[in-house]
């Protein structure tokens, strides 16, 4: 069962949920409106929601703004070969906003999403910065 959410405004939902199945991993839980979706990856529930696509996470704020994909917040998501993994999302004609680049604790690029929402996809380098037991 997911513990953590986390909402994405996103311009085509569809395209969305079909990114997030066959690029990483995700399972729909529901659908149950044009704009609205939830998916699941282990413990994260991914909330997708389209901008004006009220009520609820993307209708306007009171001022009438409406929510928007993009920014620089972002999930992460741990990998066991972040060059293998690039490569392959590369050939499938996945964006990325960046290379690769190596940090304190691991290696690290941000690919977008359909709508440009930046996902982190992290392998760890060092011991301390591994979510799940270190692969052998």
């Amino acid at each position: 069962m997911a513990t953590v959410n986390v909402r994405y405004i996103v311009n085509d939902i569809d395209e969305s949920i079909a990114f997030y199945e066959q690029h990483l991993g995700f399972h729909q839980d529901m659908h149950p409106a044009p704009s609205f979706a939830m998916m699941s990856r282990g413990d994260l529930r991914l909330v997708l929601s389209a901008p004006g696509g009220g009520p609820g996470g993307g209708q306007a704020m009171p001022d009438g703004t409406l929510p928007s994909p993009g920014g620089w917040n972002r999930f992460s998501i741990e990998v066991t070969d972040l060059e293998a993994l690039v490569d392959r999302l590369r050939r499938q004609g996945a964006r990325f906003r960046n290379e690769i680049v190596s940090g304190v604790g691991g290696k690290q690029i941000l690919l977008e999403d359909p709508s440009g929402n930046p996902v982190e996809l992290f392998e760890p380098t060092a011991a301390e910065a591994w979510l799940s037991p270190r692969p052998s």
